[in-house]
């Protein structure tokens, strides 16, 4: 009997966890990408001896990756090698305080209690604990897919359900019964942008991300994340995978036999298709209204996670006192959140994160030169005209210098935007959104939706608007579920 074949729809890192399970189950794998690189959002842009990760560029969750290529008998550092950093970041404060979160745990329970009494025993207490959600965390409902109601019926789901109620809450206040220190919490909450949520809507269980951030360590790979995408494209190659760029599907055809996807570089007959899309787009540009499971009101009422606002920036000298990951926040940023998810409109007083990857890589900027990128979260759906671009650009110079010391402005010797109407054109995203949907309460766990079509049959989904989620350890674990899945319903 002939290999079953299979059509992957983009390929972000969902998309090619996917194709590598499916591969190395016996299916016959294609992947076509709309753009002119592999890797979804995951892309580079180079430019005048520049090289600049344009999408993920936070190494978290090393033992992911060890277990996604362990599947395989492979091993990460048989495709790329792996720095750890340290400190893992600098925070600079608006009112002038500066904080580096390092891999030295006595120091940072000096830091902590420094900036509060007793919060050195409560950071203490914090990461304990966070390690104990996150193992529970990760055993039961993340590495296992529960798409199912049924699912949940189970021993071990029963034994971890007293740790999941007690984290329905918000992280807000999960988070103040640890720390009263404002500056204290924001560093304990900052990755819920990562996540594509705020501290108001993101639920408790989250705190699991800051043992991902103190007890794990931030790594950088060789290369920038660049190479991990890489190392997923080779091991796709190595079990069979077949790769086409320059690829837009235009329409996913569900026929009696099987499916046709048509691109404007040729069509694909193919028995089953996974989308690693945008989920959105997919349903409502790609296939016809009775295979949608969702219809325009469903995906207008969803919670999305921020835009952003992107400079990619070439510099004459160096950046100092800038880290490889650095963090700019304001003493109140609830402003800023707000203006994400409550009433929509370009932060004035920006929390945001610098990016300078020539800190650690000599390879990325000419000599003499330092190639760095901002981002600041902003609202989906925002109207980014150049005028509007122009304005916000002025704002992000003047506010680094002001609170870093970081004069860019007369040093810039090559700049690129990306934004809003970038992130909806380059990758068909949703209003724009940088990573999906956010990790609400009420979109978290089986309330996000599924890897299964239920309207077309044969037709799968995998990436951040599916389970577990956002974030590049997320999707590539998705890719698992999603093979699974199509396994499973193959027999």
């Amino acid at each position: 009997m002939p290999a079953r074949s299979v059509v992957v729809v983009g390929s972000g890192f969902g998309g090619l966890s996917t194709a590598c399970y499916l591969a190395d189950a016996g299916f016959d794998v294609t992947v076509l990408e709309k753009n002119e690189q592999l890797g979804g959002r995951a892309s580079v842009l180079e430019a005048e001896g520049f090289r600049f990760d344009m999408g993920p560029s936070w190494y978290l969750m090393p033992d992911v990756f060890e277990r996604f290529f362990s599947h395989f008998d492979r091993r990460p550092a048989d495709y790329y090698d792996l720095e750890q950093l340290d400190p893992h970041y600098r925070v600079f404060f608006k009112d002038g305080d500066r904080i580096d979160v390092t891999s030295d745990r006595e120091a940072m329970y000096d830091v902590f209690e420094s900036h509060e009494a007793g919060a050195g025993d409560a950071l203490r207490e914090y990461l304990e604990t966070s390690q104990e959600h996150y193992e529970v965390a990760m055993e039961h409902f993340v590495y296992t897919d529960r798409p199912r109601l049924r699912d949940w019926v189970d021993p071990a789901v029963m034994k971890a359900a007293p740790i999941g109620l007690q984290l329905l809450g918000t992280m807000d206040d999960y988070v103040a019964d640890y720390f009263e220190n404002q500056k204290l919490r924001q560093i304990m909450q900052y990755s819920l942008v990562f996540l594509g949520g705020a501290p108001h809507n993101t639920p408790a269980l989250y705190n699991m991300m800051s043992h991902v951030d103190f007890n794990l360590g931030v790594h950088y790979p060789e290369d920038g994340m660049r190479s991990v995408v890489d190392a997923c494209v080779d091991l796709g190659a190595e079990l069979g995978v077949d790769y086409e760029t320059d690829a837009e599907v235009s329409e996913i055809v569900n026929r009696k036999d099987g499916f046709t996807v048509e691109t404007a570089a040729g069509d694909y007959a193919t028995d089953y298709v996974v989308s690693d899309a945008d989920y959105a787009y997919t349903e409502q540009e790609l296939l016809p209204e009775h295979e949608r499971q969702y219809d325009a009101d469903y995906w207008d009422d969803r919670t999305y996670a921020p835009s952003a606002f992107l400079l990619y920036l070439g510099v004459e000298g160096d950046v100092e006192p800038l880290e490889h990951h650095t963090l700019v926040l304001p003493e109140d940023w609830d402003p800023h959140f707000a203006q994400i998810f409550d009433e929509p409109s370009w932060p004035d007083d920006p929390a945001y994160y610098l990016c300078v990857t020539s800190k650690t890589d000599d390879d990325v900027a000419p000599e003499g030169h330092s190639a760095l990128f901002a981002l600041v979260p902003v609202a989906p759906g925002l109207d980014d005209g150049e005028e509007v671009r122009t304005w916000y650009r002025d704002l992000l110079l003047d506010d680094i210098a002001r609170n870093t010391g970081v004069e860019l402005q007369d040093r810039i010797v090559f700049e690129e935007a990306f934004s809003v109407s970038e992130f909806a054109d380059r990758y068909n995203s949703w209003n724009g959104t940088a990573l999906g949907l956010a990790h609400t309460l009420r979109q978290t766990a089986i309330l996000r939706p599924g890897h299964r079509s239920d309207a077309c049959p044969g037709l799968y989904f995998t990436g951040s608007y599916t389970t577990p989620g956002i974030g590049v350890p997320m999707c590539l674990i998705s890719g698992e579920h999603t093979a699974n899945a199509l396994v499973e319903d193959v027999g």
